[in-house]
């Protein structure tokens, strides 16, 4: 996983790198794109907070996967795959909005130790929170498109999470209160 995850984030830096070169925002602090349609700088800032969970999403799950085997490394190879791929969308739909996605970190601080299957079930439980978190931002900005994204991202986030953690929270994507 890691090696095709280091590929894979060198290739998003690098169209980063080109749509940043590409891009341009005008006087009002909004990013154009494509379509004519503009973005917020609150929508880039919440873009580029979604992909920065998703990315480190993808990282998380190479130390998931790495210790789970059967069905449960499938369920984590999955998952990586499926993280990338929405991190290479937001970055696509940050560079038609003249915006530069940020590149992935080299590594994470992983929220605690990971060494054996239940813990890496626990961690993607956790990833999966942060990226439903991530997600509900990208709800509250301006667009019906951004909000649907946002929606339909931290539902699938929150399914996922349900799915490591054997249940599921009152709120996904929310801090619990009072616990």
């Amino acid at each position: 996983m890691s090696a095709t995850g280091q590929s894979g984030r060198a290739g998003r830096a690098s169209r980063a790198d080109d749509a940043g070169r590409a891009g341009r925002a005008d006087d009002a602090g909004r990013a154009s794109r494509a379509d004519g349609r503009r973005l917020s700088h609150a929508d880039v800032g919440a873009l580029q907070a979604a992909l920065a969970a998703e990315q480190a999403a993808a990282y998380g799950y190479g130390v998931v996967g790495s210790h789970l085997s059967g069905t449960q490394a499938e369920s984590a190879t999955a998952d990586w795959v499926t993280h990338q791929a929405a991190a290479d969308k937001l970055d696509g739909l940050l560079a038609a909005g003249g915006a530069t996605g940020g590149p992935a970190g080299v590594a994470y601080q992983l929220p605690g130790a990971v060494h054996t299957a239940a813990q890496a079930a626990a961690l993607a439980a956790t990833l999966e929170d942060q990226v439903t978190s991530a997600y509900l931002d990208v709800v509250a900005r301006g667009s019906r498109d951004l909000r649907m994204l946002g929606a339909q991202q931290a539902r699938a986030a929150a399914l996922r999470a349900a799915r490591w953690r054997g249940t599921t929270v009152a709120f996904p994507g929310l801090p619990a209160i009072g616990h």
